[in-house]
């Protein structure tokens, strides 16, 4: 089973794909889409749009995991976040991918045991995790696996309809 996680945002959208296979976890792809923050933001969603679509067609996953809005501290990136999350999601159904949504406490609950886990530790039981050959150093690429594996210890499925 193939699953693509996704850390959700309008300048930068962090996924990657986990194969879970017998009882390994193998990071197949992680990266990052990155968007121009002089472009407008329609140009930029469009991106996001493109970019996804372009990752779902080599990947083919079998399901997705995505980060779940529920709380932010900077009220300037909620509704671009937001609004980023709306056009993943719509690509994610477009193409017949099932979606789980997790938020930040729950993924930090299901990796580590703690929903107040700092990034550290978070990084820490991915890294024990997966099998990969070198982690990536962005903090929203390094999520997104964390939310892939979040699904994977979860063991479900929760469509978006």
């Amino acid at each position: 089973m193939k699953i693509l996680g996704i850390d959700p945002g309008l300048a930068i959208v962090g996924y990657s794909v986990i194969e879970a296979e017998n009882s390994e976890n193998i990071l197949i792809t992680s990266g990052s889409i990155q968007t121009d923050k002089t472009k407008p933001d329609s140009a930029r969603l469009f991106e996001i749009e493109n970019d996804l679509n372009t990752i779902i067609s080599k990947y083919q996953p079998d399901t997705a995991a995505i980060e779940k809005l529920f709380y932010f501290k900077n009220q300037k990136t909620v509704i671009p976040v937001a609004e980023a999350r709306g056009v993943i999601l719509s690509v994610l159904e477009k193409n017949e991918i099932p979606i789980a949504e997790f938020t930040p406490i729950e993924v930090k609950q299901i990796i580590t045991g703690y929903g107040r886990a700092s990034k550290e530790e978070v990084a820490k039981i991915v890294g024990l995790s997966v099998k990969y050959k070198t982690l990536p150093k962005l903090d929203d690429t390094l999520d997104s696996i964390a939310i892939a594996l979040c699904y994977l210890r979860n063991n479900l499925t929760v469509e978006i309809k």
